[in-house]
């Protein structure tokens, strides 16, 4: 399995287990994450909204059984999300981080990430949370999931600590991140920015890109890879480059996102153990430059 540096600094596996899944997964957690690690995934990010908890309660009584791994693996969760909105005060998050590290039967969390951006957030109060919890050990490093560059710039007024990650969705289909980048000075729909130039903006400053549902055709709308109906092309070029490479499309489909130079670590939600080799597989292979742009015009985009 490749390494990425997530934030230039913490070496972690290029594929992360995505855990949302995990409470409600037909396998048994040993069987889920037992792959993961045999594959070479030692990243297992979290958030504490997943099942209401449960996702991490179930994690944190397999890692309880596997005390020895705790040193081997990374451990990544969230926080922020509540019931109709959003929190970053800093009683919320030193009550959130407390609450996971008891559902996950841990000390520390490796990763902290801040969910979605509070918009009535204050940067001071967000600066003393993460100083408290760095100070007591319970958290090592912090991150952002869903902000663009200036919402990150305005933590950094007063966090202290590197961001070393920030979770955006990214996948074939959903490349908006880099789509207005191939458009520029263009008047079509493909150029127009969402983001703030968030992928070159991560990359200049060393922030790990985390690619959520990398196999999703839109916002939870269901997988592309065997959608013929809404991706007939793509499928056929993730079918044609799946056997000239020797692996299956989803491995394709990995490959592609991991192409990418900015340092992208690929969270992978599913459970099903084949699925989980063949996503892994994808981390090995290496798309030639023209392979990669076919994919991506396959998927419907057009190169000015």
């Amino acid at each position: 399995m490749k390494q990425r540096l997530l934030g230039n600094t913490l070496p972690v596996s290029a594929i992360a287990q995505g855990c949302m899944r995990l409470a409600d997964a037909k396998e048994t957690p040993d069987r889920v994450l037992g792959t993961a690690l045999e594959y070479g995934i030692n990243f297992f990010d979290h958030a504490d909204i997943y099942g209401g908890g449960r996702c991490e309660s179930v994690f944190g009584d397999w890692l309880a059984a596997h005390p020895s791994l705790r040193e081997k693996i990374v451990i990544q969760t969230k926080c922020g999300i509540c019931d109709g909105y959003y929190d970053f005060s800093k009683e919320h998050i030193l009550s959130s981080v407390d609450a996971s590290l008891r559902r996950l039967h841990t000390d520390y969390i490796d990763v902290l990430l801040l969910h979605r951006p509070d918009t009535l957030m204050e940067p001071q109060e967000v600066a003393e949370a993460f100083n408290t919890l760095e100070r007591a050990g319970k958290v090592r490093f912090f991150g952002v999931s869903n902000h663009n560059p200036m919402q990150i710039e305005l933590l950094k007024t007063a966090v202290l600590q590197p961001i070393v990650a920030d979770q955006l969705q990214f996948s074939i289909p959903e490349s908006g991140l880099m789509t207005s980048g191939l458009n520029v000075n263009m008047k079509n729909e493909e150029s127009v920015m969402h983001d703030g130039s968030a992928l070159e903006y991560l990359r200049l400053k060393g922030i790990t890109l985390q690619a959520w549902s990398p196999f999703q055709g839109g916002f939870f709308r269901g997988p592309f890879i065997g959608d013929t109906e809404r991706y007939p092309a793509l499928n056929e070029a993730l079918d044609k480059f799946a056997a000239q490479y020797g692996a299956t499309p989803t491995a394709i489909a990995a490959a592609w996102v991991l192409r990418h130079p900015a340092n992208i670590q690929l969270i992978s939600g599913s459970v099903s153990p084949q699925r989980m080799k063949e996503i892994a597989a994808g981390a090995d292979i290496e798309l030639s430059r023209a392979d990669w742009y076919a994919i991506y015009r396959a998927a419907g985009f057009r190169l000015p």
